[in-house]
């Protein structure tokens, strides 16, 4: 399933902005994203496995608040990372 990843991501993927990524919940995908792509999944995930409250995950254009939400192969899954600073 194609996975749309964020600019501030893009370094992780050797700057592909859409990648493959399998597995049949949200948390399985992105097990799989760090298998292929090392490192990205800590970018997302915090050690408690819950998402870092910077990112943001749609699934089929709604946020979604569960990792363990199950996806098909037919899914759009689109991650967004807002920028912070001053």
């Amino acid at each position: 399933m194609k996975i749309g990843i964020p600019s501030v991501l893009a370094s992780y993927t050797d700057g592909a902005r859409s990648v493959e990524a399998a597995g049949d919940t949200v948390a399985a995908l992105l097990h799989d994203l760090d298998r292929r792509y090392p490192g990205i999944r800590f970018r997302m995930v915090d050690e408690r496995s819950r998402l870092r409250p910077h990112v943001r995950i749609f699934l089929n254009g709604e946020v979604l608040r569960d990792l363990a939400t199950p996806v098909q192969n037919n899914d759009e899954v689109v991650i967004m990372q807002a920028l912070s600073g001053g």
